[in-house]
């Protein structure tokens, strides 16, 4: 117990492994969403638009 209560008021930790969890799920989820949107239907109007070269082509 009392290493326990030693531990809790120590100098605080800042949870770097969580953090950088979040950052890569951020830029992951950043970059799966912009794979997708560029593949799904166009608006009106972007019809005719290229593609950026960085996002690759799925087959339906």
């Amino acid at each position: 117990m009392n290493l326990l209560l030693q531990v809790a008021s120590s100098e605080p930790h800042f949870p770097y492994a969580a953090t950088i969890t979040l950052i890569v799920g951020f830029i992951a989820a950043v970059t799966i969403g912009s794979i997708a949107w560029y593949n799904s239907k166009r608006p009106v109007g972007w019809k005719n638009k290229e593609r950026p070269n960085i996002v690759p082509e799925i087959d339906k």
